[in-house]
């Protein structure tokens, strides 16, 4: 019979009281954003687990009211940048200016840009040039910037959440591997089902639109990303995670078809995704650990935009997600 310690007793009880405080985020939510149940689950688990998401759909498809409804329901110091052509990497970071005092002495005083900020929307990312772009890479990644030689500190919790516009359409840029590696998921954002754009038309177009209101703290945020990394993972899980991710890469671990038809693949970072997002989504559903379901569901997300196709695979019709199902497959 196994015995539970006081320590393991404490944390079954923090994440019980998690789960009912994230239940009421889901419900606050799901007042504001009709028929996305999906993609609202998947970004809550990408912040739950401390990461980046890039929401992609057409315009008109509620991703920028997404973003600013979840980060006022969890209590987040929100900014919003607007990508376009023009936008240059001082317009998100900040730069230095030169201050004179009265008695005529100069300095440079550093203006913070709005990166320094809890939640970062970053509204039409592709719609910048990839030098814009990649102006956030090291506030997502370390989470501090450097300007003029000098490291300035982002606030923790820090998030982007980005949206994007099918690359497809007019005046987009690809976002460089290095970026799209930096987002925990890709989310596909799709057209709300009928009932839920019923929904939608008549809470819109009244006399009052619903608010999001506060249902967290940013403190109560840190706790429960803290909480995420204390669930336990079984071998099971962890081995279906390395297997997952390392056959998807071309070499002699991976078969015939994978060699043939996937030029880059998914890097360590990964493997990492799929172990934080199996816990908050374990968390999300109020389970005390994750399964193997829970890294077959992220499977899609985390991969998408972390690997290529060659030229052979997309001549013979293969897709992206094509090939991730058939990776799925492969994991009993």
């Amino acid at each position: 019979m196994a015995i539970i310690n006081e320590a393991d007793k404490t944390i079954v009880e923090e994440l019980e009281r998690a789960s009912v405080r994230l239940q009421k985020v889901r419900e606050a939510i799901g007042k504001i954003i009709f028929g996305q149940t999906e993609a609202i689950e998947l970004t809550l688990t990408a912040i739950l687990s401390g990461g980046h998401a890039l929401l992609v759909g057409a315009p008109g498809l509620a991703k920028t009211k997404l973003a600013t409804s979840l980060g006022r329901v969890l209590g987040l110091d929100e900014k919003r940048v607007q990508f376009t052509p023009d936008l240059m990497p001082a317009d998100i970071l900040g730069s230095e200016v030169l201050d004179e005092s009265e008695s005529g002495r100069r300095q440079f005083r550093f203006v913070p840009g709005p990166v320094f900020c809890q939640l970062l929307m970053a509204d039409e990312i592709n719609r910048a040039s990839p030098r814009t772009q990649s102006a956030l890479l090291q506030a997502m990644q370390e989470h501090h910037v450097t300007v003029a030689g000098v490291r300035h500190d982002v606030p923790r919790p820090f998030h982007v959440l980005a949206t994007q516009n099918p690359i497809e359409q007019e005046g987009t840029y690809p976002l460089p591997e290095a970026q799209l590696d930096r987002f925990l998921f890709e989310i596909d954002v799709p057209y709300p089902p009928l009932d839920a754009e019923r929904r939608m038309l008549f809470a819109t177009t009244g006399t009052a639109e619903e608010a999001a209101e506060p249902v967290l703290s940013t403190s109560d945020l840190l706790a429960t990303q803290r909480l995420v990394r204390l669930i336990p993972v079984g071998e099971q899980v962890a081995d279906a995670i390395l297997k997952l991710v390392r056959s998807a890469r071309p070499g002699p671990e991976s078969d015939e078809f994978i060699n043939k038809n996937v030029a880059w693949g998914p890097s360590p970072r990964a493997s990492q995704a799929l172990m934080l997002g199996a816990r908050a989504r374990a968390l999300l559903d109020s389970r005390l650990s994750p399964s193997v379901d829970d890294v077959l569901a992220l499977a899609g997300p985390v991969f998408k935009h972390r690997m290529a196709l060659s030229f052979t695979a997309r001549a013979d019709g293969h897709t992206i997600e094509s090939v991730i199902e058939r990776l799925k497959s492969t994991i009993g």
